[in-house]
């Protein structure tokens, strides 16, 4: 496949509401080494390793989507860091930044970050989220069915240590971890490092209902305001969290509300799975097929017209609800398919 652009610009990716998609979050595969109790099931099925992209496919699109003005690529799962080699994978795009790409980021769960954070500072990550739920090694086990936070903890040490910047991604569960969020804040703040507060989200079948855990972050703001003064700020660092800078710590904390303030107006993003499957939405069906594309005899066409039409297709929002005990989940595949 040719990259050069030939002798026009490909045209830029937006969508049929106007708006310019910049960013891609590209999962490198479906596994993990958790098991976090809202995200799947104990007994997980991940995917067999035939339907997964090759690091060369998922090389390829990554440069296809920098062609047409994708200037942020994040790196998700699953936990990327399970996959052996992704490193190569993140040293080529690496070597695009500042030469189409403005930056290259990576989601993990923390618990391989030790071993890797020297090489992916070298490789061009600048900025690493790392999710963190807890700092309760019990209440840890509890979530994530894995005795695993003194890994993530010297994971997120070495992070910073390597000169990565890092920001802490925490789901707020109601009758969990709902009365240590401001600890893992201050926590967090006084290592210096940013945070952000997630409300859990409806997708993929779980062990149990999300709804006994879902806690509006409307109300977790209200409590933080009882503590701290929060101020508001414009700062985005392109995904839809929304920033305040909190005047006791001198951090910075976002809230990330899919279901209590939707935030889809903004939305420059997709996603494509470790297949090849691109969604539109995180909480939508609509999908086109990448592989496919990829894997026929005019890759280049075809991925183009593939964008072309994820363009046409992506929703103006999403719908998710967490509103009754029961309730089917807004998509039927989990959060490590579609990619965090």
């Amino acid at each position: 496949m040719r990259h050069d652009g030939g002798m026009s610009s490909p045209r830029p990716l937006v969508d049929s509401f106007n708006r310019r998609i910049t960013y891609l979050r590209l999962s490198v595969t479906d596994r993990c080494d958790l098991r976090c109790s809202y995200c799947m099931p104990e007994r997980m099925e991940f995917l067999p390793r035939k339907d997964v992209l090759s690091l060369e496919e998922l090389h390829e699109l990554a440069l296809g989507f920098i062609e047409r003005g994708v200037s942020k690529i994040r790196i998700t799962g699953g936990e990327p860091l399970v996959r052996r080699d992704v490193l190569e994978l993140i040293r080529a795009l690496g070597r695009k930044v500042g030469d189409g790409l403005e930056e290259l980021t990576l989601t993990t769960n923390g618990t391989q970050l030790a071993q890797h954070a020297d090489d992916l500072a070298a490789a061009g990550v600048r900025r690493v989220n790392v999710s963190l739920d807890t700092l309760d090694p019990a209440l840890f086990e509890r979530i994530s069915r894995r005795d695993r936070l003194a890994d993530v903890l010297e994971g997120v040490a070495a992070a910073r240590a390597a000169g990565l910047g890092v920001k802490i991604n925490t789901v707020a569960l109601k009758g969990l971890n709902e009365a240590e969020l401001p600890e893992i804040v201050a926590w967090a703040h006084g290592r210096g490092y940013d945070a952000t507060l997630i409300e859990v989200m409806p997708l993929g079948e779980v062990e149990g209902d999300r709804v006994d855990h879902y806690l509006p972050l409307s109300e977790v703001r209200d409590r933080l305001e009882r503590r701290w003064t929060l101020t508001s700020t414009a700062d985005r660092t392109g995904g839809p969290a929304r920033y305040v800078d909190i005047a006791e710590t001198g951090g910075r904390l976002g809230f990330i509300t899919p279901l209590t303030n939707n935030f889809c107006d903004g939305c420059n993003r997709v996603r494509v799975t470790a297949t090849g499957q691109l969604y539109a939405c995180l909480g939508g069906a609509e999908m086109v097929d990448l592989r496919a594309a990829l894997r026929s005899d005019d890759p280049d066409a075809r991925l183009a017209a593939a964008l072309d039409t994820a363009m046409r297709i992506k929703p103006e929002r999403h719908h998710f609800q967490i509103d009754r005990r029961g309730a089917d989940p807004a998509q039927p595949r989990h959060m490590s398919v579609t990619g965090g």
